[in-house]
């Protein structure tokens, strides 16, 4: 098993550590989509820490490997908050893990962003009905920023991800915006929000206003009914922040979540490279330089297979 750490991939996760850490000391945070693939045991992840009695102890990944990956990035996205509302006692054990000058981005809790529940199991017999605490602004102050209180400086940045809104949801992209102008007039200031919109249709001025009004920063996203992060950066108006960049590479365009698992699953190389997506990485990591912003970039497995590699050749065509 110690083989699967050899030197190469020592190498590569000590490369890999160095530039993040520059680029942490300009600002600029990248990471990944959350972290606890098995896939990265043998890059970042060295597999004698996570064995018991001469096997690999899954429990044991599970809990400590947010502390190895803390050694190489400086950042993460933490996609289990969209889910349900983070207790302080969660967010005390994520941060417990990590060094200083670690941050982490959320997820915002789909309980203030889902319009309508979908038919997924999980949200049982809400699914299909209408959801009474959309962009509930109280809700979300009491029961995910108050938790997050304690460990602001912790926290890179807040992103309220919408999913694809229909018909039955807003006859006309401008009703959503001027319900989003009313919720984000109503949050307190001091954090790095951030939009990030499933509707390729409404990134219309009127939408990147509102966000430069409340100081929001519009996520720009790859995803599969959106246009590209690079497509997205050429849209006027489209950096909404003077301060503040961010961007999430999800998803090929015109593939969906399903078909980049059963693709790309288990996540241990990259099986499809993306030259757009690593150019416009570069671009904007190249841009948070040049302007002088805070940069919060994250990479998911499903974009190419394996969010490590993408996130190395990123970075080594912007340095």
């Amino acid at each position: 098993m110690h083989d699967l750490f050899a030197t190469a991939e020592k190498s590569f996760r000590s490369t890999l550590r160095s530039s993040a850490e520059r680029l942490a000391a300009s600002n600029i945070f990248i990471g990944t989509s959350s972290w606890k693939y098995e896939g990265w045991l043998g890059t970042i992840y060295d597999p004698l820490r996570y064995c018991y009695r001469g096997k690999f102890a899954e429990s044991r990944f599970e809990r400590d490997c947010l502390s190895e990956y803390a050694e190489t990035f400086k950042s993460v996205c933490v996609d289990a908050a969209y889910y349900q509302f983070p207790s302080e006692k969660y967010l005390a054990g994520l941060v417990g893990k990590v060094p200083a000058g670690f941050c982490f981005s959320f997820k915002v809790t789909d309980d203030i962003t889902l319009k309508r529940f979908t038919d997924l199991p999980r949200f049982g017999i809400k699914a299909g009905k209408p959801n009474r605490n959309y962009l509930n602004a109280e809700l979300f102050i009491s029961a995910f920023l108050k938790p997050c209180e304690p460990f602001r400086d912790k926290i890179g940045m807040l992103i309220f991800e919408f999913s694809r809104f229909y018909p039955v949801d807003y006859a006309q992209g401008r009703d959503f915006v001027a319900d989003l102008d009313s919720f984000l007039g109503k949050l307190p200031a001091g954090w790095n929000y951030g939009v990030e919109l499933r509707n390729k249709e409404w990134l219309q001025p009127n939408y990147f206003a509102v966000l430069r009004r409340h100081g929001v920063v519009h996520v720009f996203n790859n995803w599969s009914r959106m246009p590209t992060v690079g497509e997205q950066m050429l849209v006027a108006g489209s950096e909404t922040s003077d301060a503040v960049v961010a961007a999430r590479f999800l998803l090929k365009p015109g593939r969906s979540y399903e078909q980049a698992v059963k693709q790309f699953s288990p996540y241990r190389a990259a099986r499809e490279i993306n030259e757009e997506a690593r150019a416009a990485g570069k671009k904007l990591i190249a841009k948070a330089k040049q302007q002088g912003k805070k940069a919060f970039i994250y990479v998911n497995n499903r974009l190419e297979g394996n969010a490590l590699a993408t996130i190395s050749a990123m970075i080594q065509i912007s340095e």
